[in-house]
């Protein structure tokens, strides 16, 4: 018999060898290719891990189809906010009704909300009809998992690790785009916010090594790949654990030197670790997109030390001056949370002041969402519901304000573009990106699609451009 490989990937491609003769029989005898479709809930991590799992699944011979009326459905899925969790149980119900349609149908749930012991008890209890179940730490064990559902003859396989300090990559991957990608730069956080349960679903921190970061990016730029977006919980403590020694200022360097390489983003930076020679190596750097995602989450310094995000007020707007004072034309975006447990009204005038000073061209705001496990779950003096929801709107209007206040500076300038495809609301205007994040929809032609090109802003939409091919 031959040996299974014990290291990876190898392991896996010994799986996804045999699956794909499996895979092929099943198709013969349904008398047509068989199926597959990935939902995923949650952040560009999940969206990454996506990638790969449909990279496997296409290697072993699915095809993608364009719903979940398919023969093998993944949820990847986010326990980030309670309502993330809902989203997802609505959904199971119906595939459950697929299921039944369709013998050969197989259901895979996996992603953060799967390392929640009493979600995956949930699973096991009220959804036997989900064939298998893994977390975040062992997503590249999927053709390993296949096979073992497709040859034990187990109704339900769980396998979901507390753990993991391994890092497997060079797996298959499906991009949804050909010409920008994400790489994983970070796994896991170590920052522990009293309201965030991602330390407790993704691990502990780790960093890949640079020189295989600049090894994939290398090989995505010799596929066409001109835009690459850096990821991690925390992109800018990138290095820690690290054997020779590497910050991430000096990993975007190295990924700035990668030729055919044209724009360099990246996501999420902490404000506590966001170090001035990074704002350094972004100013003399012209692939490095003029873009920061700088989360503030509360404006009040009570606030945020109640959350421990290990900084004030007062230190995060002296940030953004530096910031703004080095990069001119830089979009600064933010995350805010508004209810935290404690949150006064003096609290939220506070987190109003951060945004009329910052100047946000966007801000994703949320509702504080309780989540068992973490240290907030259990602070007392929960803010009233109507008074969350009071607070929330007029949040919502301040920023609104801002972002437009902020976008139409750029009007009347010829930028550079990304054209990204079709405008899905206007199929005769294509959609494109500047170096800041924002899009404009302009008239064009299908040959310009992943292509870098000259537009004239000429009207500014809010969160959006109307322009003009130069």
């Amino acid at each position: 018999m031959e040996l299974i490989p014990n290291t990876e990937p190898e392991r896996q491609y010994w799986f996804m060898d045999r699956l794909r003769s499996m895979v092929a029989e099943e198709a013969l005898k349904a008398g047509r290719e068989l199926t597959y479709c990935i939902q995923t809930f949650g952040c560009q991590m999940n969206a990454k891990d996506s990638e790969k799992l449909a990279g496997v699944l296409e290697n072993i011979g699915y095809k993608e189809a364009d719903s979940e009326n398919a023969d093998f459905v993944i949820y990847n899925t986010c326990t980030v906010r309670e309502n993330a969790n809902t989203r997802v149980y609505g959904r199971i119900g119906y595939l459950g009704t697929l299921k039944a349609k369709n013998p050969l149908m197989m259901i895979a749930l996996c992603g953060c909300m799967m390392q929640e012991p009493h979600e995956v008890e949930k699973i096991k209890k009220s959804y036997r009809f989900v064939d298998i179940v893994f977390g975040t730490h062992n997503i590249f064990k999927l053709a390993e998992l296949i096979y073992e559902k497709m040859t034990s003859g187990k109704k339900q396989l769980i396998d979901v690790w507390e753990s993991s300090s391994e890092i497997v990559e060079d797996l298959p991957s499906t991009r949804k785009f050909d010409f920008k990608a994400g790489v994983n730069i970070t796994y896991g956080c170590n920052n522990f916010c009293t309201y965030c349960i991602v330390p407790y679903v993704r691990g502990r921190e780790k960093s890949r090594k640079p020189e295989d970061i600049v090894k994939e990016v290398q090989s995505l730029a010799d596929q066409g790949v001109v835009e690459i977006m850096l990821l991690g919980q925390n992109v800018n403590s990138y290095g820690k654990g690290l054997e020779e020694k590497c910050s991430f200022a000096e990993l975007l360097e190295k990924v700035c030197r990668v030729e055919g390489i044209k724009r360099v983003r990246f996501m999420t930076p902490h404000p506590k670790d966001f170090s001035d020679d990074v704002i350094e190596v972004m100013k003399k750097e012209p692939k490095i997109c003029a873009h920061v995602h700088l989360p503030v989450q509360s404006g009040s310094s009570r606030i945020l030390k109640k959350m421990n995000r290990n900084y004030t007020k007062e230190q995060y707007l002296t940030l953004v001056e530096k910031i703004r004072s080095n990069l001119p034309d830089v979009s600064l975006t933010t995350d805010i949370i508004v209810g935290f447990p404690g949150e006064t009204e003096e609290d939220f005038l506070e987190t109003v002041d951060v945004v009329k000073k910052c100047g946000y061209d966007s801000a994703f705001t949320f509702i504080y969402s309780k989540r068992t496990g973490t240290p907030a779950a259990k602070f007392p003096d929960e803010v009233p519901e109507d008074v969350v929801k009071d607070r929330f709107e007029r949040l919502l209007a301040v920023c609104k304000a801002e972002s437009e206040k902020a976008a139409s500076k750029l009007t009347g300038r010829t930028v550079e573009v990304l054209v990204e495809g079709r405008d899905e609301a206007n199929k005769e205007m294509m959609t494109g990106r500047l170096s800041n994040n924002l899009l404009v929809h302009f008239e064009g032609c299908d040959n310009l699609i992943g292509k870098l090109v000259n537009v004239r802003l000429d009207e500014c939409k809010g969160f959006y451009y109307l322009g003009s091919l130069v």
